[in-house]
């Protein structure tokens, strides 16, 4: 009886579900009834455990039947926390009434999970369309999971954008859910030259500008030419287009520069002579002649000394 246990334990339960998708939990379970040195209580704990699987396949259920692997690994961390604990303690009563709360305990911690990924995690995409890779709780194999968009569009509006001439622009289309898309999808960007908003743009107005694997774009030394309405696309290799921003770039041109003038001064009247502004041929006349004069009394007087 001993042998046809281990291997009914060995096989993995029909009735998966999200918690034991995770083969520690699977092996925590096994550990834990094979630890009991009672072959009937073995049997009982086998049947606990297996119907804790159809519940957690039914709570699962309930809540799209899928989990990524974020949310699987923070519910079996929680769980497995809670089994350890529950472990180590003193067992005094019925050990099958006791692993019924445990498993009925980890229940509960698969659906609290559950709730905030399916509620805040699963489509994180208000627009725009999102395909992910999840894992199915039923089957324990991973699948591709599609968000459409909420408004049904991948288009998510217009955003105005200011610079000056000369100045700088950054162009940034990325959102975190971008993070989830499959393969390697890449940003598009195009634009019209001309100013934003004033008419009605198809899609051959719109001139390549670069495919990038960068979420942004930055226009350096801005020129009034520049202005015009750029787009944004992220698209897959296949050509699927997931995501669709515009921004509205207007550039302002700079204020004109003043130019100081220099200011002439007016010349002085004729005849004034203590004008500051006297010209210098007419001081220089007078210096000349002292000047010589000095000159003509040192020779004089060098003569009649040296005799």
């Amino acid at each position: 009886m001993l042998l046809m246990l281990v291997s009914l334990l060995c096989c993995v339960p029909a009735a998966k579900g999200c918690l034991q998708c995770d083969r520690r939990i699977r092996l925590l379970h096994e550990d834990f009834i094979l630890s009991d040195p009672s072959v009937n209580n073995q049997i009982e704990l086998k049947k606990i455990c297996d119907y804790a699987y159809v519940t957690y396949r039914e709570t699962s259920q309930k809540r799209k039947g899928v989990i990524d692997p974020t949310t699987l690994y923070r519910a079996r961390t929680e769980y497995q926390s809670e089994f350890d604990r529950f472990l180590k303690t003193q067992h005094t009563g019925s050990i099958t009434f006791e692993a019924t709360q445990i498993m009925e305990k980890g229940r509960k911690i698969l659906e609290k999970h559950l709730d905030a990924f399916i509620h805040d995690g699963l489509c994180p995409n208000k627009c725009g369309l999102l395909n992910r890779r999840v894992m199915d709780c039923i089957s324990c194999r991973y699948k591709i999971y599609i968000c459409p968009s909420p408004t049904g569009q991948q288009d998510c509006g217009e955003y105005p954008v200011q610079a000056e001439e000369g100045g700088q622009a950054v162009l940034n289309c990325f959102l975190p859910w971008h993070r989830l898309l499959l393969g390697t999808p890449e940003y598009h960007y195009s634009w019209a030259p001309g100013e934003p908003g004033t008419k009605t743009l198809a899609e051959s107005d719109l001139k390549a500008l670069v495919v990038t694997a960068d979420s942004s774009v930055v226009l350096n030394q801005l020129h009034l030419d520049e202005q015009g309405t750029y787009r944004c696309s992220l698209q897959g290799r296949n050509g699927t287009n997931f995501y669709q921003v515009t921004f509205l770039l207007t550039v302002t041109r700079l204020p004109a520069q003043t130019h100081r003038h220099f200011i002439t001064l007016p010349s002085p009247p004729p005849g004034d002579n203590y004008s500051p502004f006297q010209t210098t041929e007419d001081l220089l006349v007078p210096v000349i002649a002292v000047v010589s004069a000095l000159s003509v009394a040192a020779s004089m007087g060098l003569t009649v000394v040296l005799g």
